[in-house]
């Protein structure tokens, strides 16, 4: 299983909370840029070729803010460089303040079959206060326009003033609108960006009562059928993001574009966060690389515990031995004798006690330690 990441760093405007690569006063290099990312594909097809990739993500920025023939195109290039199979799950990202009838007849048109929406809150105050161009009207109305398709909401918990009843809110109206999966993850006051300065000054919830919204939120969720496969993740039956859960089952993946990561055979690499760097190199028909690191085996083991460990699967010890020719429960034994009010086992699966997920941090850290 692999995966593609494509970033579009384009938006109409940056929210107070972002601290992505992305550029809401250069739109008008978006043809530039598309025609770019395209080039660094066919630079990358022939290292590529014998990789089979059964995801597609399009993430930014606001993938949707940009002329929908270029997404079009975006994902003709994938198909044309590389071997994405017949059933891909491909994602976009979508601002409900920036979609139409017409965008997603074209988006389902060229073969993209799930969305990811930036909901956020359903207060249009929050969404104001977060720096969101768009309202609760607007997410409802991009609702109906995907209706019958497959999309997931994103849900924010931190919030300045936030309450268990305003989270629980969000929630109904995203269910009720249609979502079959709905990421809740909580702000992560950058610094630099706008929102930090209400962190500094004491105005968002701390640690305590984030944890309080989280609870609320997952007993509602699970209410409605939304069931938790991941920390921040949760979904319908059978709805998972294919694309996430090869993150998290540390399987390959090529990123495109600005900021873009990627890992492919234990080497990590990274995209300058430069746009004009970015054109600059594609351009003169080299890669955009500014970080490679190989990763040997004692960092492969340490991110296939962190990342197993934010599952509600947990972490199988059977993979670990096969993987790794080592036996987790002997090498962890320490780690596992204090922790062990915290994880239970499941067969082959050790996994973080549903209750203790949100605060999984501190409990994965004393087995990166061992």
């Amino acid at each position: 299983m692999a995966g593609i990441y494509v970033h579009i760093p384009f938006c109409e405007s940056k929210c107070r909370y972002c601290d992505f690569a992305s550029f809401p006063d250069k739109i008008y290099y978006a043809e530039s840029y598309m025609a770019c990312v395209y080039r660094e594909m066919a630079m990358r097809r022939e290292e590529l070729k014998d990789l089979s990739f059964d995801t597609l993500y399009i993430g930014g920025g606001t993938p949707s803010v940009i002329d929908e023939r270029y997404i079009a195109m975006l994902v003709a290039a994938v198909k044309k460089n590389f071997r994405l199979s017949a059933d891909a799950e491909i994602t976009i990202e979508i601002n409900p303040g920036t979609v139409s009838a017409g965008k997603i007849a074209v988006y389902s048109a060229c073969g993209i079959n799930r969305y990811s929406v930036g909901l956020q809150s359903a207060l249009d105050s929050q969404l104001k206060e977060l720096g969101r161009i768009h309202g609760l009207r607007q997410f409802l109305n991009c609702a109906e326009l995907l209706k019958g398709k497959n999309f997931s909401a994103d849900v924010m918990i931190g919030l300045k003033d936030q309450t268990a009843a305003d989270v629980i809110k969000t929630i109904e109206v995203a269910a009720e609108a249609g979502a079959s999966h709905i990421s809740m993850y909580a702000l992560t006051p950058e610094e630099g960006t706008p929102i930090y300065t209400d962190y500094l000054n004491g105005e968002l919830p701390d640690g305590d009562e984030v944890a309080d919204l989280y609870e609320a939120g997952v007993k509602r969720l699970e209410e409605l059928g939304f069931g938790r496969y991941e920390v921040s993740n949760f979904c319908k039956k059978g709805m998972e993001s294919r694309h996430n859960m090869n993150y998290w089952r540390r399987g390959e993946y090529m990123g495109f574009g600005v900021s873009a990561s990627s890992c492919i055979n234990n080497v990590r690499l990274t995209n300058t966060f430069d746009l004009d760097e970015y054109f600059k190199c594609i351009l003169s028909g080299h890669l955009a690389v500014i970080d490679r690191e190989e990763v040997d085996e004692a960092g492969r083991k340490e991110e296939f515990i962190m990342l197993a460990l934010r599952t509600s699967r947990g972490l199988d010890t059977a993979e670990y031995r096969e993987l790794f020719g080592s036996d987790f429960l002997k090498e962890q034994a320490a780690a596992i004798e204090k922790m062990s009010e915290y994880i239970e086992f499941r067969g082959n699966f050790m996994r973080i006690k549903d209750k203790y997920l949100f605060v999984q941090n501190s409990i994965i850290t004393e087995f990166l330690q061992s």
